[in-house]
């Protein structure tokens, strides 16, 4: 859920921002028609506004009709087609920073995080919007988090690592720095997993408190202070989904 409100709250606010583009030329029937598309896009009736845009394509090419077709497109869920108009859109204007976001959130609707983080970062070099910046950081920092986990899948802590710790430069996310406390307790680097869970507690949102403790509790452990590593276990044991776990150190510990 989270990482859906926040890809969604960047779409929404360059649909305010292109408007304010449309002072620029444009043929009067075709920008009549791509109004008449925004407003069908605004009461969630997208099949009809697609025709509209596609209407208003048929007179003049522009890149800015693409654009607001593809957040047509997007919130219809036809990432396909959404793809396709971006990518037409930026053939005609290769510099138009809010395609690069829009294009990013495609992506990453679609699962492919790379290609996600390529475009996120492409708008960061052209934007000088500061509040939609920080937005697309938020972004970012989500799209690192996603390919660390494909990173873990296929084995390779230290690229999984790599991009965590790029995660938490663009925002303080949570999870990120959970996983970052797992993975490096597990390679045994004691310090950086008890750091990498206080910030986990520290920026907390959606995860738990269990898993930050139990990993402290781990690194503690390792590091020899048998006292600390209790008391960190005991903190993680009232969270139900590290109970067990919690326990069994703490009967390791006896």
């Amino acid at each position: 859920m989270k990482l859906r409100v926040i890809l969604q709250i960047s779409s929404i606010m360059f649909l305010v921002f292109v408007s304010s583009l449309y002072s620029q030329e444009m043929s009067a029937d075709a920008k009549k028609l791509l109004l008449a598309g925004d407003s069908l896009t605004k009461a969630e009736n997208y099949a009809d506004a697609i025709k509209s845009y596609d209407q208003a394509l048929a007179i003049s090419k522009d890149y800015r009709i693409y654009f607001q077709k593809s957040l047509a497109q997007k919130k219809a869920q036809d990432l396909d087609g959404a793809l396709i108009s971006l990518e037409e859109c930026l053939k005609l204007k290769n510099d138009f920073d809010a395609a690069y976001n829009a294009l990013g959130i495609v992506q990453f609707s679609r699962g492919n995080f790379q290609e996600a983080k390529n475009n996120f970062e492409k708008f960061l070099t052209l934007s000088t919007k500061e509040e939609t910046n920080k937005s697309v950081k938020k972004n970012l920092s989500i799209t690192y988090f996603k390919l660390s986990g494909e990173e873990i899948t296929k084995g390779d802590t230290l690229k999984a690592i790599d991009d965590l710790n790029k995660s938490i430069e663009y925002d303080n996310y949570d999870a990120s720095y959970f996983t970052l406390a797992k993975l490096y307790a597990a390679r045994g680097e004691w310090d950086k997993s008890i750091a990498a869970a206080e910030n986990a507690l520290k920026y907390k949102s959606k995860i738990t408190e269990g898993g930050p403790y139990f990993y402290m509790g781990k690194s503690y452990k390792g590091k020899g202070d048998t006292q600390k590593a209790k008391e960190m276990f005991e903190k993680a044991k009232t969270d139900p989904a590290f109970q067990k776990n919690a326990e069994h150190e703490l009967g390791l510990l006896k």
